[in-house]
């Protein structure tokens, strides 16, 4: 599979490591007449990356950026180059490659080449064809070419087979315009008067031609202070008819989109309007040439870098808001990137818009404007034979209209399998036939990605979903939901992503969350994959998933990893003996509750100091526990909380020097009864502390600090008497069943049994571990969904900053005036989101950004065998250098996750802290009042 809605099945996978490689997989595979396919990163949405036979994929070894020649502005790449890693290659000397596909941090340079891909820029630089001025090809059986300008190096016949078509290269293919990229459209390149661009002719050819083993790119000079004009209209139709009017001002881009993509609070910072247009200028002085004669409804101007990415946010997000309908539906590739003559736009929408709803089908047009390409996602039904048909009659209509606007099928991702067999509505018969010829003299023996542009397969043939069992469950919407993007394998270093950490360590398809997903399809279809849950092959690329839910947040489409990882092992280990550690540390709860009514935390860590568990790595230390969980330190009366001694949770998580003479030097402190608030005076907001298996245990003194900034604030605070858990640990192992028992538990413990509820709790639940909250809010209810309890609780957990945003907003924290560093939690990140931490730090005088990824440690990941490599590779990759860059200012070091803050105690010399540990830090020494 790629991006698109096809899947075959090949023979096997070749990596290649050179052009040897390449040459000596198409002698053989031209020998036994087997089929070949080029792949890059398979960001095809058309199925062209699809196919049958071998699949060379070219972005495993051949991805190097060979040399740079700034003063001739050129470039020698290999085909599995990652365009961004092309750019980060060039910048330093001012330069960029042109076309920039959405994709560019994991599309490829062959894939590009392949497909004519444009972007954003192309009404600038122009696409893929634009900017390539040399070609090294290896044709089916192995023999290889140096395509450019001029007929050197062409394949023998391609010259007589132009000089026998001179007409119909001139009729049938005149008139064209700058995206049209269906069938192979650049062949008027060809022409004598068009300077006989053989290398420009073959880009387009999307594999069936031959395999790019080299490419010689054109460069072009970055701007220097670029300005982006955003310009309000009335309506889509408004912005469509007005892109074209604005290209005699020598725009970068011309991008438009429409309100219905854009969230409420993103159109607050955008002009007046319903529909925008977004258009990059050289400088200021273009920029407000263009905004006086653009006749739009409002305007903005914008020239700092930081608010331009902020808007550019925007347009980007569009695409991601694209793959799903109003009411949360799917919606599927197939006609993304049809393309009219800009000056037809405005028609051509108005016409797309009525087709849709005459086959009752919803899709929001959006793109480059500028060129009249318009990329837009069909709720299609690709299962039930009536959804079928209908998406077969209305891509023949949609096909005819596109042609009757003189545009192209494909305006920058190519025809693939889902517009080729319609090419003869838009090019003539003579056309298809020189498109024939022309495969062949490259192609005789028919062996390059056969089914694609030429004699091409049926678009309603190949269908993924078409293998998924019917009513298959969430986990066969889940993975057919993944729709191939691959977000997840960018190997992009910074930003508050975190997807996917596993990948970026390993390099390997199989450890991205797409390719998880698409072996879990292959799992539930039992064609490929035949021993179902049981699967051996599934079982060892989910090994190496952190459960970080990062691809909850940075999928396009949502896809939970995590989720469907332990719905995997609830079924792979059914009725088995698991592995040790899905006991030791899924069980991890109801271990150490047993070890602290036992009193037994001291010799249990002088135990594990000597011999670590057995299932669990021996290259990290078990973290120490506390001598005093949080809850016994809460009911105390009499004594103050006592000081920790060694082993005694002074490790990774222990609270800060600071903070603990605080509280031993305040006996009163802590006094209270267990379950019970401590009054702060008349109308304080009461709030329940929950307390998380890893403050309880291991990290008490981020609950005591937690209490005394909740009671600073003037809340009140209580701590549930008995044995409450997330179940996370549960959850996280597979053992789905383990954890509806304990959160039923946890539920009846709070609001009483089933039949006789109690009330919905009357106070936020302010859950510390950043995991714990995140399983409260979303596994609780995803586990228990017809429990109206679960619903109530997952509602009101509050993170620390939130409960204080919401329920203490007057309050006004200690200012600490410091920078910090650190790490956003990935549960954070990808379901709780830290905006509220965000302006308490603010508030609070913490300055800086905490880093992005993940810490490596997740949980149990980092302590099950096999996992260590990986693990302290994720903390290396962001965290860890962070940490080394700020050392010199000295800053707080801030990781409310208990895993973080362990994997930096254990990596590094430094020790982070809970906001809630910083904070105490801060406040005044003060006597609370307690109760008498």
């Amino acid at each position: 599979m790629d991006a698109s809605n096809y899947r075959r099945v090949p023979a096997g996978v070749v990596a290649p490591r050179d052009a040897g490689d390449v040459a000596a997989a198409l002698r053989i595979c031209a020998d036994a007449g087997v089929p070949v396919v080029p792949r890059g990163g398979g960001t095809s949405i058309a199925g062209q990356a699809t196919g049958v036979g071998v699949v060379l994929d070219l972005t495993r070894h051949m991805n190097a950026v060979v040399s740079v020649d700034p003063a001739a502005r050129t470039a020698v790449v290999q085909p599995g180059l990652v365009l961004d890693r092309l750019r980060d290659a060039v910048r330093p000397y001012g330069l960029l490659f042109g076309p920039d596909p959405s994709t560019h941090a994991r599309c490829t340079l062959g894939g590009m080449i392949g497909n004519n891909a444009c972007g954003a820029h192309s009404v600038a630089w122009g696409t893929t064809a634009d900017n390539v001025t040399e070609l090294a090809v290896t044709a089916y059986g192995g023999s290889s070419y140096r395509l450019g300008t001029g007929w050197a190096g062409a394949p023998e016949g391609l010259r007589e087979l132009v000089a026998g078509n001179l007409a119909v290269l001139r009729t049938g293919l005149a008139g064209g315009f700058s995206r049209r990229i269906s069938g192979y459209g650049g062949l008027d390149a060809l022409l004598p008067e068009r300077g006989v661009g053989v290398a420009r002719a073959f880009c387009g050819s999307e594999g069936t031609l031959g395999v790019v083993t080299e490419a010689v790119v054109r460069l072009v000079e970055a701007p220097r202070a670029p300005v982006l004009a955003v310009l309000g209209y009335a309506d889509e139709s408004a912005a469509a008819d007005a892109a074209a009017g604005l290209l005699g001002f020598g725009p970068l881009t011309v991008e438009g989109m429409a309100r219905d993509l854009v969230p409420g609070a993103a159109a607050a910072g955008l002009p007046r309007g319903d529909a925008w247009l977004f258009v990059e200028t050289r400088d200021e002085t273009a920029a407000r040439s263009l905004v006086r004669g653009a006749d739009a409804v409002d305007s903005l101007l914008v020239t700092d870098p930081a608010g331009q990415r902020a808007l550019w946010r925007i347009r980007e997000d569009a695409a991601g808001t694209a793959t799903r309908t109003p009411d949360g539906g799917m919606a599927w590739p197939g006609w993304e990137d049809c393309a009219v003559p800009p000056a037809r736009l405005g028609a051509y929408l108005r016409e797309f818009r009525a087709l849709l709803a005459a086959h009752g089908l919803r899709g929001t047009p959006y793109g480059h404007f500028g060129e009249g390409c318009v990329h837009v996602r069909i709720d299609f039904d690709l299962v039930s034979p009536a959804g079928i048909a209908r998406f077969r009659s209305f891509s023949g209509e949609l096909a005819d209209l596109v042609v009757s606007h003189g545009g192209s099928l494909s305006g920058e991702h190519g025809d693939g399998q889902a517009r080729a067999e319609l090419l003869p509505r838009m090019y003539g018969p003579e056309v298809i036939a020189l498109f024939g010829a022309y495969k062949d003299v490259w192609d005789p023996a028919g062996g390059m990605n056969p089914g694609m542009l030429v004699r091409p397969a049926r678009l309603d043939e190949n269908l993924r979903f078409a293998v998924l069992p019917p009513g298959g469950g969430d986990l066969s919407d889940g993975v057919a939901r993944c729709v191939g993007v691959a977000k997840c394998r960018t190997t992009e270093v910074g930003g508050p992503g975190v997807m996917c950490p596993s990948y970026r360590v390993t390099g390997e398809e199989r450890h991205s969350t797409r390719g998880r997903a698409r072996l879990l399809h292959e799992m539930l279809a039992g064609e490929v994959v035949t021993d179902g849950w049981r699967s051996r092959e599934v079982a060892e690329a989910l090994d190496l998933c952190l459960s970080c839910k990062g691809c909850r947040s940075d999928c396009p489409v949502g896809v939970d990893m995590a989720a469907y990882k332990a719905e995997f092992l609830h079924h792979h280990w059914s009725g088995r003996i698991r592995p040790p550690a899905h006991y030791l540390l899924g069980g991890l709860p109801r271990l150490l509750r047993t070890v602290a009514l036992l009193r037994a935390a001291t010799p249990l860590n002088a135990a594990a100091r000597l011999l670590p568990p057995p299932g669990l790595t021996r290259d990290r230390p078990l973290p120490p526990l506390a001598h005093t969980p949080f809850t016994r330190w809460w009911r105390s009366h009499t004594e103050a909380p006592p000081a920790p001694a060694a082993g005694d949770g002074a490790g990774a998580s222990s609270a800060s020097p600071a903070f603990e003479a605080r509280v031993r030097a305040e006996p009163g402190f802590g006094k209270g009864r267990g379950g019970e608030s401590r009054p702060q005076g008349p109308g304080a907001t009461a709030v329940t502390l929950w307390p998380d298996t890893f403050t309880e245990y291991l990290s008490p003194h981020t609950g005591q600090a937690a209490v005394r900034v909740l009671e600073a604030a003037g809340l009140e605070v209580t701590v549930p008497r008995g044995n409450v858990c997330c179940g996370l640990t549960y959850v996280s192992t597979g053992r789905l069943d383990r954890a509806r028992t304990v959160l039923r538990r946890t539920l009846t413990h709070l609001e009483g049994a089933p039949d006789r509820p109690g009330d919905a709790p009357d106070r936020p639940v302010v859950v510390l571990e950043p995991s714990c909250a995140a399983a409260l809010r979303t596994d609780l209810p995803a586990l228990l969904p017809d429990d109206p309890r679960a619903h109530r609780l997952a509602a009101a957990v509050r993170t620390f900053a939130e409960a204080l945003e919401q329920y203490a907003p007057h309050w006004r924290p200690p200012r600490l005036d410091r920078p910090v560093v650190g790490q956003t939690h990935c549960h954070q990140h990808a379901v709780l989101g830290d905006a509220a931490d965000r302006r308490l730090r603010e508030r609070a005088g913490l300055t800086g950004e905490l880093s992005g990824g993940c810490c490596g440690l997740a949980g149990n990941f980092g302590f099950e065998p096999g996992h260590h490599a990986v693990s302290v590779a994720c903390a290396r990759e962001q965290l860890l250098p962070s940490l080394d860059a700020a050392a010199a200012a000295r800053p707080a070091i801030l990781a409310d996750g208990f895993s973080c803050r362990t994997q930096i105690a254990q990596l590094s010399p430094y020790r982070a802290h809970h906001l809630a540990e910083l904070l105490a830090d801060g406040l005044p020494i003060e006597r609370p009042v307690h109760t008498p």
